[in-house]
């Protein structure tokens, strides 16, 4: 193998990959990048058995070939060189790759890319095109309430369901549940429904940031496995086998209060409150007030502390119903205000011990459902 590459385009490509790599494995391999001749371009591929990114860049091929070099030294390595050229060459037998870039010459020991896992290939012509941006919305708006800890190993995934001319992702940690829809371009084939783990959409949205053309989802048959492809990018994941929970029966189908308020205002106000309430499990009060004839109506914010101290904030909003005072994990709120963009939010309660559900003012394709807290009073 003999290529040359710009030092740029081979570090944005490392970045991209690198993310899959194996932190602690008993296979060497694992900590490597695939380097390796495509059709006139490079190829970077990083695995931990359970994610695969592959990342190809334009590059001058003189002699085909592949090899696997350690990741951590070659990110060094090429995060050290001047902008411009690099040459690689590798020697076959010894497995020594030769990095040459302005006056920078290193050798690195590589292992042969036999050793490297077999990387499935997608079949772009059965695929499910989506739209890239809307992709990107989805994880953003749901991967956040996926569980991180593997005690239910079904929830640290996002339900797909494809259905028609609509795709929904859903997330749900047990206190929590996020639920985003959006419509296809061109209606799907068969129905579709797979348990994606939420690591890899976080990655998918880290790494389709800036695409702009349509993503190419395939299940390869009998594989447990979804292959996103993009421009210059495939991302490859395991499935989580099981049974996701039917959440539809959770979300409240009517409510006693409607609460709008700023979505600014309120995410302000939730980020002060859990200065204070973080000592106490994230518990913050709400009470919401009625509008009144003459008066707007009001949420009051109050989070305590028995070693920090407390606080208090209060919100004009538009009441709809009567008033209710309940409690919440305050965090939960701050993690979906961060990723709601309009310019209002409403939140609809019942019971101090129902669910309370957010929703963005404007669009019915995004809901987010919520416990309460139990206070003791």
């Amino acid at each position: 193998m003999k290529v040359s590459c710009l030092q740029e385009n081979l570090a944005k490509g490392l970045s991209i990959v690198s993310h899959a790599v194996a932190a602690r494995s008993t296979l060497p391999v694992l900590g490597n990048i695939l380097l390796a001749t495509d059709q006139s371009r490079l190829r970077l591929s990083a695995t931990n058995l359970e994610m695969t990114i592959t990342c190809w860049i334009g590059a001058k091929i003189e002699e085909e070939g592949s090899t696997t070099i350690p990741a951590k030294t070659f990110n060094d390595i090429v995060g050290a060189l001047p902008q411009g050229q690099v040459e690689m060459s590798l020697n076959v037998r010894t497995q020594s790759l030769n990095v040459r870039g302005g006056s920078f010459n290193n050798d690195v020991k590589c292992i042969d890319a036999q050793e490297f896992p077999i990387i499935p290939q997608a079949d772009l012509t059965s695929g499910i095109h989506l739209n890239v941006t809307d992709l990107r919305e989805m994880i953003e708006h749901v991967t956040f309430a996926a569980a991180t800890d593997d005690a239910r190993p079904i929830l640290t995934g996002v339900l797909v369901k494809i259905e028609a001319g609509t795709v929904t992702f859903a997330a749900t940690d047990g206190y929590r549940l996020a639920v985003r829809t959006a419509h296809l371009s061109s209606p799907a084939g068969e129905p579709v429904t797979a348990v994606i783990p939420a690591r890899a959409l976080a990655e998918l949205g880290r790494v389709a940031g800036d695409q702009d053309e349509a993503a190419i989802m395939t299940l390869p048959p009998a594989r447990a496995q979804v292959i996103f492809h993009l421009k210059d990018v495939e991302l490859v994941s395991q499935l989580i086998e099981g049974a996701f929970p039917d959440y539809q029966h959770i979300i409240p189908r009517n409510y006693t209060s409607r609460t709008v308020m700023s979505t600014d205002a309120f995410r302000r106000a939730c980020k002060a409150a859990d200065i204070f309430a973080r000592e106490n499990a994230h518990t913050a009060r709400f009470k919401i007030t009625a509008s009144g004839e003459l008066e707007p109506g009001m949420v009051e914010i109050d989070a305590q502390a028995a070693e920090t101290g407390s606080n208090e904030a209060r919100l004009d909003a538009m009441v709809e119903g009567g008033s209710v005072e309940i409690s919440f994990n305050v965090k939960y709120m701050v993690d979906v205000l961060n990723v709601i963009s309009t310019p209002n939010v409403a939140l609809e309660t019942t019971t101090p011990s129902s669910p309370g559900v957010i929703r963005a003012v404007g669009h019915d394709d995004y809901l987010y459902v919520v416990m309460p807290m139990r206070t003791g009073k």
